[in-house]
């Protein structure tokens, strides 16, 4: 550590203090050079979580887009809060449990679209809807028809 008033690189630390939320250490030090006292902090250095595109660019995870994405499509429907935030943690845990830190938005959007068919099928819908981005309106009558023969059987 740089000494802040004479840059002599040598110090010995006085005193260390944890925060109260536990993510900072404070050291109180003091040089060895001009044995002034400075503080430093110290706190963990977070990669953030990315997710890979469609057309391969990579973007920070956004908690607050699949909760909003979700909420839309949930909208006016009978699903307890309770659940729309418990689909929203999976998808949270499935990119946070992810070893390159990295997740795709297709493995995303599947996911949020196969927990949205058990949860309701109205949300289930309007997300795919968006989701899958359907050229015209016989594509989202075929995947309509689709959830219907599965309903009936």
């Amino acid at each position: 550590m740089k000494c802040p008033f004479c840059a002599h690189l040598e110090d010995k630390v006085v005193d260390s203090r944890e925060s109260r939320e536990g993510d900072v250490i404070r050291r109180r030090r003091e040089c060895l050079k001009c044995e002034r006292r400075f503080t430093s902090y110290e706190r963990i250095d977070e990669i953030p979580y990315m997710v890979v595109k469609k057309d391969g660019r990579r973007e920070p995870f956004d908690r607050d887009k699949i909760m909003s994405g979700v909420l839309k499509a949930c909208e006016k429907r009978p699903i307890p809060m309770a659940k729309i935030e418990n689909l929203v943690n999976s998808i949270e845990k499935y990119v946070a449990d992810s070893k390159d830190r990295e997740r795709s938005t297709e493995k995303i959007g599947e996911m949020i679209m196969r927990r949205l068919k058990e949860l309701d099928k109205v949300a289930y819908v309007r997300f795919a809807s968006v989701y899958l981005d359907f050229k015209d309106v016989t594509e989202f009558m075929s995947e309509l028809r689709h959830l219907v023969r599965k309903q009936v059987k």
